[in-house]
């Protein structure tokens, strides 16, 4: 809690911080052996693509909630997300869900997951197809 008082991240469910990994949501994944071809942008996004808010009927990537995706030399990959609102029911178990689907793309080490709020989510992070797929134009 900062002097000010409480703010919004004094409230989220934050289980690898638990852990030691400050403001680290959710890992998954183990280190890749040396010499393992890493995983090209693309197919993380692929896997991205598959992981739901289960109250909306598009993929995170397509919702605009994936800020930020570094892939490392080694293959360990780091994502900074964000949710469409900060009540949002799954908030604990999104970024969970988000690091086991990158890591278990062929070429991911460790996966890490980091909630952002900053910029805040708006509608027009949404891809043309989201916007078509929940008729919103």
């Amino acid at each position: 809690m900062n002097a000010d008082g409480p703010t919004l991240a004094d409230f989220m469910p934050v289980a690898a911080a638990r852990a030691g990994d400050g403001d680290v949501n959710g890992r998954a994944g183990e280190k890749l052996a040396a010499g393992t071809p890493i995983a090209d942008r693309a197919a993380i996004v692929a896997a991205l693509k598959t992981v739901y808010d289960p109250e909306i009927p598009v993929d995170i990537w397509e919702l605009g909630l994936i800020y930020d995706l570094d892939i490392a030399a080694d293959g360990d990959v780091a994502v900074e997300m964000t949710l469409t609102a900060p009540a949002c029911p799954v908030a604990g178990e999104l970024p969970q869900m988000v690091a086991e689907a990158v890591a278990g793309v062929d070429g991911v080490g460790v996966a890490t997951v980091r909630l952002v709020w900053d910029p805040p989510w708006t509608q027009e992070r949404m891809s043309e197809e989201a916007r078509l797929a929940l008729d919103m134009f």
